[in-house]
């Protein structure tokens, strides 16, 4: 399926029909939203999967009782990562291990230290949730282009989703997308005309 397809074919689901979705197919879906873009490379989130169908129905309360939390194959739980400091020595690991020059080393950690120094705890929240919609779109347009579907979710309870499934601090649920095989039919698409949006 060409790229332009994906998009304009992909569409939120509102009911997925129960069926497991095989897990080299999971594991798939995970490498693309791996490789989502990120300001400075600092990919600020972690993902939380959840497949277990107890623990699937005690978070349906959490997210307004929608029905693609318990009829979704597989739950992700993008959370944001607003600790910088571990980020950045996590990514200066990973750069030297990678082979990367010194001098490129040292420059990017310094670009991303004097980028987040001056930023308070809520700004590095709000900069760590806005990166994580990147990876959420990957996770969107990957499922399509595995033969499966999803719903970019916003409506939930974070800190009931936190206190169910155990998330530490500091990181912060900000999106689900479960994942299946849809139940429903996609309505039309409605958009905005091109010249709506461009100016």
């Amino acid at each position: 399926m060409e790229f332009a397809e994906i998009v304009k074919s992909r569409y939120a689901t509102k009911k997925f029909d129960g069926r497991k979705i095989p897990e080299s197919k999971i594991n798939e879906l995970l490498e693309m939203v791996r490789f989502a873009p990120s300001a400075i490379n600092l990919q600020p989130w972690k993902i939380k999967l959840v497949t277990d169908q107890k623990v699937k129905e005690q978070l349906k309360p959490a997210a307004n009782n929608q029905e693609q939390v318990t009829s979704c194959s597989h739950l992700l739980v993008f959370c944001a990562d607003p600790d910088y400091d571990s980020l950045i020595r996590r990514l200066g690991t990973l750069l030297k291990k990678s082979g990367a020059p010194e001098e490129m080393q040292k420059m990017i950690v310094g670009m991303a230290t004097k980028f987040t120094q001056t930023m308070s705890p809520e700004q590095k929240l709000a900069w760590s949730q806005a990166q994580t919609y990147l990876a959420l779109g990957n996770a969107l347009n990957g499922a399509k282009s595995l033969g499966f579907d999803s719903c970019p979710m916003g409506g939930f309870d974070p800190k009931e989703f936190s206190r169910i499934l155990k998330i530490p601090p500091p990181l912060v649920p900000t999106m689900l997308c479960p994942v299946g095989y849809a139940a429903d039919k996609p309505m039309q698409k409605v958009r905005f005309a091109k010249e709506d949006i461009v100016f």
